[in-house]
């Protein structure tokens, strides 16, 4: 099972990719297990020479009564020093974004793909959009043969 932030190619070029632990209480893996999770508003920060992830959303489990989680807490992520270092001076000095592209499990853990991004215009959003739809009706036209 994946969740996948659609809304991060389409508003970022993607400049680096990391993938990162992150650290959730129970009732939050089997609420992302059941599907209830949403990273299209989230973004990373450096704090403390340690990664958040902020504004995720992960909705509360059915049967956690008294011990569910807060939805939109902030998460942490686990990296190793050099590349919290890497990211943090990616971020400060050039300006750039860190966005979850990805959420997945590997070997039963709950992996991110995180992106170091820069943002991009319009023209280039519209450039992205003319692609996709060049790409579309190239697949199309193989189709029908």
């Amino acid at each position: 099972m994946e969740i996948i932030n659609k809304r991060a190619k389409f508003d970022y070029f993607v400049e680096e990719e990391y993938e990162a632990g992150i650290v959730l209480t129970g009732t939050e893996i089997k609420s992302v297990r059941n599907g209830h999770c949403n990273i299209k508003d989230c973004y990373g920060i450096v704090k403390n020479n340690e990664v958040f992830l902020l504004n995720m959303f992960i909705g509360q489990y059915k049967e956690g009564n008294i011990f569910n989680h807060i939805e939109t807490r902030s998460r942490k992520l686990l990296l190793h020093k050099k590349e919290i270092k890497k990211i943090a001076t990616a971020i400060e000095q050039n300006g750039l974004t860190l966005v979850p592209l990805k959420l997945y499990f590997k070997e039963n853990k709950l992996k991110v793909l995180l992106g170091v991004c820069r943002g991009k215009k319009t023209f280039d959003k519209r450039e992205t959009m003319k692609e996709r739809d060049i790409k579309r009706e190239v697949e199309k036209n193989l189709k029908k043969f």
